[in-house]
């Protein structure tokens, strides 16, 4: 397949890059201007000239087999500012909109359309277990998520078939949200946050992209996708599991107060909120997760 991605310098698109073009895709990096060209493995990915303030898209991009949207700036990079909250908007809701408007263009289109979102959409649930049937909130990401989806879904009115990735935490060694995690147990002061009860939803990077490579390949998967492990667990759950793979003690709890002093709204969002959301669509299509268990997986995330 020829596959056009946005976002193939993060995190996950690297490595969907990297296991894409192992299995001898044809991967079209969507470069926005000024943007310089990176190696994925030991290899260029094909760069594509996308221009999201104009909607242009080279040419390159013509006979294009399928699109994977992972624009987005990171939610964890700074407090939130009001200048930051619009970049968080426009990286994902403009570009989506542009994106979608540049494959209505086209006079071929792609086949199907991968396009990000997140758990956050949720909201804070507590112990509500969340499929993909489940209402979305109200908070400040979830209204953000809710509107990145909405221009996602435009895709599907061109005849494309739309898959939206509610990511989970992605654990990953050298980037996202674990290395930040692991600093504190690292130092020996680690423990649970808040109170420890709010809900985890996690996934391995692997599993992620594994799932990414079924959404893109299956036609059997379509709508909104829970990107998360079956066995999702609490805050507490988490931080024992993991101070056991470091070898470290657990017994420094976050006081949730101290948390929204140092990091304002942010800290609610992302470090308080519940969301205990399983993968009800992969599960139904039986399909098979690499590390479904947290132990299992925090082990073979952080080895050697």
């Amino acid at each position: 397949m020829k596959i056009l991605i946005t976002g193939s310098t993060g995190l996950v698109g690297t490595a969907l890059t990297q296991n894409l073009q192992r299995a001898g895709h044809t991967v079209c990096r969507l470069i926005r201007p000024g943007a310089s060209s990176q190696t994925i493995g030991n290899s260029q990915a094909f760069d594509v000239n996308w221009n999201p303030a104009t909607g242009e898209l080279g040419g390159a991009a013509v006979g294009a087999d399928a699109v994977v949207n992972l624009a987005g700036a990171s939610i964890a990079d700074g407090r939130w500012t009001r200048q930051r909250k619009q970049l968080l908007r426009s990286s994902r809701v403009d570009t989506t909109r542009a994106l979608v408007q540049a494959l209505a263009k086209m006079s071929v289109r792609p086949g199907v359309l991968v396009s990000a979102s997140a758990t956050g959409i949720y909201g804070n649930r507590g112990d509500e277990t969340l499929t993909e049937a489940s209402q979305p909130g109200t908070d400040f990401l979830s209204e953000i998520t809710k509107e990145w989806e909405s221009e996602a879904l435009k895709a599907e009115a061109l005849g494309i078939r739309l898959v939206r990735a509610r990511f989970g935490v992605i654990l990953a060694k050298h980037g996202g949200a674990l290395p930040q995690m692991l600093r504190p147990f690292q130092f020996g002061i680690g423990g649970k946050i808040g109170t420890g009860k709010q809900w985890l939803s996690w996934i391995t990077l692997d599993d992620t992209v594994a799932i990414l490579r079924s959404a893109l390949e299956n036609a059997n998967i379509t709508g909104p996708l829970n990107v998360v492990s079956p066995r999702p667990v609490t805050n507490a759950q988490f931080a024992k599991a993991l101070a056991a793979t470091l070898h470290r003690p657990a017994i420094f709890p976050a006081p949730a107060f101290a948390l929204r002093l140092a990091l304002g709204e942010m800290a609610d969002a992302l470090l308080l909120s519940s969301q205990r959301a399983v993968p009800a669509q992969l599960q139904k299509l039986n399909h098979q997760f690499l590390h479904p268990d947290l132990a299992n997986a925090l082990c073979a995330v952080l080895s050697p």
